[in-house]
């Protein structure tokens, strides 16, 4: 019974139609925290039913702790592919708690971890431009890349308009991580993104302020690998949403 996790589409390759999803992390109702990654796939599919069926993934290397808040994609390069996963919050250590703070979280370290899911492998990255870790963002798949939109720090308590661009290489040796930051990000976190085309995103929802809910949306288009964000028209939106506590995306948790 997991919450907050971070799910990803997989396929082996980009035109393959056969696909996996890819189930990393995540809260529980007790409050504990899982390191756990499924494997998802569609068994059996007729008019009246879909079959799952959901493995466990067992990981060697440098293990991502357990988590949440955090993300997780797929990048294909070369005519390979590799798990993306990024940020997330997790509980302080062990050796640091006390009994009034037994359940605080932190955020985790910035590391970028590849994994590999064929092989059970994982790899934590240590990228100069990701100083400091983030939870609830939103991240874009293209390709080779992923790009890191918005997030909130916890131990800065901010939600700086951050937009990283992070391209992975997978040549025969090992794999080339890199991380540039580029201009014209947004704040927000806790948002609900959905793909509206081959080159166009939407975000929808999350949060500006710890008590302030954003009502703005915005489009994320691409062209000729170029990241454009853009606000858009603001739906009119009913009173319950207006008013109400909890938003697009849950709240901070």
């Amino acid at each position: 019974p997991l919450r907050y996790p971070a799910t990803c589409m997989f396929q082996s390759s980009v035109e393959s139609e056969k696909y996996q999803y890819i189930i990393h992390g995540g809260k529980t109702p007790n409050n504990e925290l899982s390191d756990k990654i499924y494997v998802m796939s569609v068994v059996c599919k007729n008019n009246k039913k879909v079959t799952f069926r959901c493995t466990e993934k067992d990981l060697v290397g440098d293990v991502p702790e357990a988590r949440y808040g955090h993300s997780i994609d797929v990048v294909y390069s070369r005519g390979k592919s590799v798990g993306v996963l990024f940020g997330g919050r997790a509980y302080i250590p062990s050796a640091q708690r006390i009994t009034e703070k037994w359940n605080s979280v932190a955020d985790c370290l910035p590391h970028v971890f590849l994994l590999d899911f064929e092989f059970g492998c994982s790899t934590a990255y240590i990228l100069p431009e990701l100083q400091d870790g983030l939870s609830f963002h939103v991240s874009i798949a293209r390709n080779d890349t992923i790009y890191i939109l918005g997030g909130h720090s916890l131990a800065n308590n901010v939600r700086p308009a951050n937009l990283y661009r992070i391209r992975v290489d997978l040549p025969l040796g090992s794999p080339a991580v890199n991380c540039t930051v580029l201009p014209g990000g947004i704040s927000v976190s806790s948002a609900i993104l959905t793909q509206t085309n081959k080159d166009e995103f939407v975000i929808v929802g999350g949060y500006q302020l710890d008590n302030q809910k954003r009502m703005v949306c915005n489009i994320v288009s691409f062209e000729d690998n170029k990241i454009a964000i853009r606000e858009m028209e603001t739906p009119d939106w009913t009173p319950d949403i207006k008013h109400s506590k909890i938003w697009f995306g849950s709240n901070m948790g």
